[in-house]
């Protein structure tokens, strides 16, 4: 076991499966000679070459079209998106192609592609940089959305997504990168996609939510328990498709749900995760099941974030809600 940060877990995995699979390419703006705005694929291009490991020019759509032509000739691409706010130039490459290729000819091709991005809040970033954008992404049909909170989640995930014949979106929260560090195995492992963990266990109230919000509900869930609440907190890990499955055994055993997010209330995931829970479990519930969310507003300038961004408080009032009702 090492310990790593969730960044050190990402460049682990794609070394991992750069050394396992010949056809795995990692290719997207200064992921090469500059290892990535974030360093996620540092030291990889001289380790591999420039010929696995390399640089496109400024053009999203151009890298979700290279994408596309080499899945359909037998590689496993793993493009970055330098920012997830820049996903709108290479949506219709996403939403309109890669998604849709196997139903398309009729399973005659397959987009073994895994799209990974960092994104989310807390970090001062410009404009474009920090918003939440996995809804459109898991509204979809066609694509699968893992979002990991953990440099073990993250590894494990990430290397099933690779080894997944269908489009994967990797959303890495830049406020994770280097929160923390956690033991990692270096050998390689596997999560399965679309199985969510049960982070923390407790029998008053689910909380579940996803990337960043699981720290924040983490926190929030020991704060209640000082109280005398005992708090389940789970991590769904891949929001499309959802395990509902844990989440249904969570709320009937519980009995009160809340769902939190950083991304906008309106339209979101937890919306959707709300809307199964009253489809599947609503006779076992003992209360409205309520959401924590930011704002329906663009995202603020770096100055307001931190009123904008969902915290533990917001946890802790929103479940306090729901525990006295």
């Amino acid at each position: 076991m090492a310990q790593m940060t969730m960044i050190q877990a990402i460049t682990d995995a794609l070394r991992t499966e750069l050394k396992n699979d010949p056809k795995t390419l990692v290719f997207g703006e200064d992921v090469g000679v500059n290892g990535g705005v974030f360093r996620a694929t540092e030291g990889l291009q001289k380790e591999f070459s420039e010929d696995r490991v390399f640089d496109t020019p400024l053009a999203e759509s151009g890298i979700g079209g290279l994408a596309i032509g080499l899945a359909m000739t037998g590689f496993r691409p793993i493009p970055e998106i330098q920012f997830f706010g820049f996903i709108f130039e290479v949506m219709d490459s996403i939403a309109g192609q890669m998604s849709r290729m196997r139903y398309r000819s009729g399973g005659r091709y397959h987009m073994p592609i895994t799209v990974r991005s960092p994104f989310g809040g807390g970090v001062h970033t410009p404009e474009l940089h920090s918003d939440s954008l996995e809804g459109l992404m898991a509204q979809t049909p066609g694509l699968k959305v893992v979002v990991p909170s953990t440099p073990y989640d993250a590894k494990g995930l990430l290397l099933s997504a690779i080894r997944d014949n269908d489009p994967v979106i990797f959303l890495e929260h830049l406020k994770l990168y280097r929160a923390f560090r956690q033991e990692v195995p270096e050998e390689e492992y596997t999560i399965p996609l679309g199985k969510a963990d049960v982070k923390r266990e407790g029998t008053d109230l689910s909380i579940i939510t996803y990337g960043a919000m699981v720290h924040e509900s983490l926190k929030a869930a020991d704060e209640l328990a000082k109280e005398g609440h005992s708090v389940e907190v789970i991590d769904l890990r891949t929001i499309s498709p959802l395990d509902i499955d844990t989440i249904i055994a969570s709320v009937e055993k519980t009995g009160r749900a809340i769902v939190v997010q950083e991304a906008q209330k309106m339209a979101g995931v937890a919306a959707n995760v709300v809307a199964e829970i009253n489809d599947r479990a609503i006779l076992s519930l003992e209360a409205p099941v309520l959401r924590v969310a930011a704002p329906d507003t663009i995202y603020p300038f770096s100055q307001a974030e931190s009123v904008w961004l969902p915290n533990y408080k917001d946890v802790i009032e929103t479940a306090k809600k729901v525990l006295t009702f």
